[in-house]
């Protein structure tokens, strides 16, 4: 699970559009609140804190003015399962980094990977007037693609546009003041499970913070990661955290395609246990220090040390060969990969052939997972790591802290997050007027 976070707001479409210029969107970024993006996840929680002086328009990046994170409580396979626990974890990650920004932050919008995140993609079209393309016309396409909409359960937390289409030309990014008999919008939708949506803002508020939405994580972590060039060519990021394995799609420079698996790095770390009889942390440390996904020299005659299970101080410790180590974490990377192609390939998304992947979270870390990602995708891999988000200091530069940086450069540059009111929960008979009545009016402030 990941991120939270108190948006900064950049300018609405509405100043924009009276002042029709860049300059206007840099003076609504220098009043930009505080913002603070949390990461909730199965291994750690932190907290990065922006200030609006930290946000530089000129090459689109930010500084973060406080970082502070704690190791995880209350969460497992990236859901709370201890709410009291979880809620005290985010506040000490939160004070460390307002003791850090020397500031106070009052809300915060949590990013995840947990929830069963999936997406699903709308389209529709609506005929067109004598007049330019308005904001009603973006309304009756919103509403034409929703229309029916049934999702039980479920709490939709991303509608973004796939692409717009005016006359069959597509590519269009905003079809406002454009003329044509024929307005077409392809629309993805992101959801979440309703109840574990409920839960992470129950403990935010336990934390004596303001919930104001969650952002899915491989999302956040891809505007922390990505170059341009990879949004419009197309890439596969695929965030490997502690609890759960989720990925983001692009192509032709939007978002196409966001799903998840509920195993992650965390799941590793228990097979080594098992397999060698050690503890969850001697497993841990035992994975970080010498466990690889592939092959290496001298495995079989390189011996390595596991602390045993129990508080027994005559009991001596766990030794095995380091290619029993391989042994055991190498099927579990290998099949968490190969589950998550096939399911990419089931879902029919549009997946560009030259399409790169990009790994991040703190599983990635593990050595091999490249090579292996390479040998199953067929595609060339990279690690990713929060390039929006310079200067940080070593220690939360690395790819699992890319959704709290991802999360930060989307209050200060958007797409903005659908706040609580607008991540409605789409029930029974309810179709898409719920969706539509709530955020057709953020959508087209935010194309």
């Amino acid at each position: 699970m990941t991120v939270a976070v108190k948006e900064a707001r950049p300018a609405s479409a509405e100043a924009e559009r009276r002042g029709g210029s860049r300059d206007s969107l840099k003076a609504a970024l220098s009043r930009a609140p505080v913002a603070a993006a949390v990461d909730l996840g199965a291994s750690k929680v932190a907290c990065f804190i922006m200030k609006p002086d930290g946000i530089r328009t000129a090459d689109r990046t930010i500084t973060a003015a406080g970082v502070g994170y704690v190791q995880s409580r209350g969460v497992r396979g990236g859901v709370v399962v201890e709410v009291d626990e979880a809620a005290s974890a985010i506040a000490k990650a939160v004070e460390r980094a307002e003791a850090m920004a020397g500031v106070t932050v009052s809300g915060v919008t949590v990013t995840t990977a947990g929830g069963q995140l999936a997406s699903r993609r709308v389209s529709a079209s609506v005929s067109l007037g004598a007049r330019p393309i308005g904001d009603n016309d973006l309304s009756r396409a919103i509403a034409a693609a929703t229309s029916g909409l049934r999702m039980p359960g479920r709490r939709l937390i991303h509608l973004r546009p796939i692409a717009w289409s005016v006359d069959g030309n597509r590519g269009v990014r905003d079809p406002r003041s454009m003329f044509g008999r024929q307005l077409g919008l392809n629309l993805l939708l992101v959801s979440m499970d309703e109840q574990v949506f409920q839960t992470i803002a129950h403990c935010v508020e336990r934390a004596h913070l303001q919930f104001e939405g969650v952002v899915a994580a491989p999302f956040a972590s891809a505007l922390a990661t990505l170059e341009e060039d990879e949004k419009d060519l197309g890439a596969i990021l695929i965030d490997m955290g502690g609890g759960s394995t989720s990925l983001a799609v692009y192509s032709g420079g939007s978002l196409t395609h966001v799903d998840s698996l509920p195993v992650g790095g965390g799941h590793v770390t228990q097979d080594v246990a098992r397999g060698l009889s050690t503890s969850i942390a001697g497993a841990e440390r035992i994975k970080t220090l010498h466990g690889s996904a592939i092959a290496s020299t001298n495995e079989d005659r390189e011996m390595i040390e596991a602390p045993p299970r129990g508080d027994d101080p005559g009991a001596g410790p766990v030794v095995a060969p380091r290619s029993l180590l391989k042994g055991i974490i190498a099927p579990r990377v290998e099949e968490t990969l190969e589950l998550l192609r096939e399911r990419l390939k089931a879902s029919d998304a549009p997946v560009e052939p030259s399409a790169g992947v990009v790994l991040t979270g703190g599983a990635s870390q593990l050595a091999g997972v490249r090579e292996v990602a390479v040998r199953v995708f067929d595609r060339p891999v990279r690690l990713g790591r929060p390039r929006r988000v310079p200067h940080l200091a070593d220690a939360a530069s690395g790819p699992a802290f890319c959704a709290a940086a991802g999360v930060l450069h989307r209050a200060a540059f958007g797409p903005r997050e659908v706040g609580p009111k607008q991540q409605v929960a789409v029930r029974p008979g309810q179709g898409g007027s719920g969706v539509v009545s709530r955020a057709a009016t953020w959508l087209r402030d935010n194309l």
